[in-house]
């Protein structure tokens, strides 16, 4: 086992989350913090796609996500007015990695909290300092407490604060597109796959998240801006007006403006992701844009992968060198964020003639465990 016996996590997202279940049944003694005074998970719903699923039975949790979940056996890319462009189908792709999930993020993470029972959780607690020493990192806490950890993860999401105090970097970079994220009670037209039309700079996906429900997640390239609540479903269904009944269908099932969350599509790509004896992983360390749907499942391999190569090397050094696999997750999510952009007509015959291949040539990397 590496040198490393106490740890804490920084954060209670999918990253932070999977990593105590992980690091736990290794046997390492953990402490989790958590900034938010309650358990609480926005953004809608999450593609829990293969390569996450399998890390989710490993640990012995793939079930209880499942059942609250909708499994999505097919991805269709269409135009603005609903016609296919391209179907792939999911289960041919991924073969026996595992169901490709959606499912609501609060439903996600109540069976992650559930995980992690037994391991010290505080919630509404934040890391004000870190020391660090040859073998040890001193931390002092927002209610005036302190601890010693032999290593400390930092899973604080793409805002993380403890990222600039462990290697001073700088903050998000704006991708150029606003996303709105939502889930309705309905299933428009029945659907069962995962979904997304395309307009010109702009796009509406949806995929079912179990219990008849939908996660719709509208994206617009335009300049970053703050989005009030106040008139904000008034606002998204004005922008997708002219897309097919199947979105209007959606827009329609929602009620009120706080239903929607509304920001920027933020990225981070970090060239180092840990100095001595602190790491970062998922979100933290690497956010992508969503158009890979990866950012959950590479968090939860960041967390199995840690945890593993921490029982496993006989250093710390090792053991955070070898985490690393979101370099094409980048690259990807880039190329395709870029492919969108393009006039609606050159983008629509390219998705007709390629779509399918691309998708699996896009995934087919991750289809092998890192």
């Amino acid at each position: 086992m590496a040198e490393v016996e106490t740890v804490l996590v920084v954060g209670g997202g999918i990253a932070g989350l999977t990593l105590a279940r992980a690091l736990r049944g290794h046997g390492f003694t953990v402490e989790l913090v958590e900034r938010s005074t309650a358990w609480r998970a926005e953004g809608g719903g999450i593609a829990v796609q293969p390569n996450g699923m399998r890390m989710l039975r490993a640990l012995g949790l793939d079930a209880a996500v499942e059942r609250a979940a909708a499994r999505i056996r097919r991805w269709h890319f269409c135009d603005q007015a609903g016609e296919i462009l391209s179907e792939s189908d999911l289960e041919v792709l991924w073969g026996d990695v595992g169901p490709f999930i959606g499912i609501e993020c609060t439903r996600l993470q109540q069976a992650l909290v559930a995980g992690i029972e037994g391991v010290p959780c505080r919630l509404g607690t934040w890391v004000r300092s870190l020391t660090q020493h040859d073998d040890r990192v001193s931390v002092t806490f927002s209610d005036g407490s302190s601890g010693i950890y032999d290593l400390v993860v930092v899973a604080d999401g793409i805002s993380s604060t403890v990222r600039s105090l462990a290697l001073g970097t700088t903050p998000p970079a704006y991708t150029g597109a606003m996303a709105w994220r939502s889930v309705a009670p309905v299933r428009p037209g029945g659907l069962t796959g995962l979904q997304f039309l395309f307009g010109e700079g702009c796009f509406f996906g949806l995929c079912p998240v179990g219990d008849g429900r939908i996660y719709g997640f509208g994206n617009i390239t335009e300049p970053s801006a703050h989005e009030p609540p106040a008139g904000r479903l008034d606002r998204l269904r004005r922008r997708f007006a002219g897309f097919a009944g199947i979105v209007q269908d959606y827009l329609a099932a929602l009620s009120y403006d706080e239903e929607i969350h509304c920001g920027p599509v933020d990225w981070v790509a970090l060239e180092q992701w840990h100095r001595g004896r602190v790491v970062l992983i998922g979100d933290a360390a690497h956010a992508s844009s969503p158009m890979m749907g990866q950012d959950g499942s590479m968090a939860m391999e960041d967390a199995c992968v840690l945890a593993e190569c921490l029982r496993r090397d006989t250093t710390v050094g090792e053991a955070l060198a070898s985490v690393a696999r979101v370099s094409w997750v980048h690259q990807e999510s880039d190329a395709v964020a870029q492919s969108f952009r393009l006039p609606a007509a050159m983008r629509n015959a390219a998705l007709r003639q390629y779509g399918d291949q691309m998708l699996q040539r896009r995934f087919a990397p991750l289809v092998a465990a890192p």
